[in-house]
């Protein structure tokens, strides 16, 4: 898949035994996102966007649920493309909820076209997503976190910051925690527990 960080050849996959963190269970789809994008770091704006889109959608649902559609909101999202979105019309909207690949929220569909007209908004002042979304952090680098079983939380005093902001620009469903599952997705935080092969 292009959006995942594919190991090199010589690099060693982790073995169907090797040690996870316990949410990714068994389910091959959940092991293949948390051992080659959970806490990977991007800095790509069409990747970031997408986690935006997908991360909002996922708003009281489960993740797993949303990543059994992800290539259904690929299709139905212009290939996640910020400027086809943010230009998707009433019309458009009619047809995503009518799309069964895909969650039919109207809030959550015409808030994924309002985020999109924002997130370039974002772009035009900053020079990229990016720039303004890792600016939060030190030198723009991961924090790197050291969680053992347990105890990763559910947001922070950073996620808390971002959230706010994003708020204030017009950002809907993007709250202090779906904001810090944001930055886990985009390795903005790499909260792989002590031992973890994906570590």
């Amino acid at each position: 898949m292009a959006l995942c960080k594919l190991p090199t050849p010589n690099s060693q996959l982790p073995t169907p035994n090797s040690k996870r963190c316990h949410w990714c269970g068994n389910d091959p789809l959940y092991i293949k996102y948390h051992d080659k994008e959970w806490g990977k770091p991007v800095y790509d704006d069409k990747i970031l966007f997408e986690f935006l889109v997908l991360e909002g959608a996922q708003a009281g649902l489960s993740w797993i649920t949303i990543l059994r559609r992800r290539e259904g909101y690929r299709k139905a999202f212009a290939g996640f493309d910020v400027h086809k979105v943010a230009a998707f019309s009433e019309k458009a909207v009619e047809r995503l909820m009518q799309d069964e690949t895909i969650i039919r929220n109207r809030l959550k569909i015409n808030s994924a076209i309002n985020n999109a007209k924002l997130f370039i908004e974002i772009q035009k002042e900053f020079g990229s997503f990016a720039d303004f979304i890792w600016a939060y952090l030190p030198n723009k680098r991961p924090l790197v976190n050291d969680f053992k079983n347990g105890g990763i939380p559910a947001r922070t005093e950073i996620s808390d910051a971002i959230a706010k902001d994003m708020k204030k620009r017009g950002f809907k469903f993007f709250g202090t925690t779906i904001c810090y599952a944001f930055m886990q997705a985009t390795g903005m935080v790499n909260d792989h527990v002590i031992g973890c092969v994906a570590r």
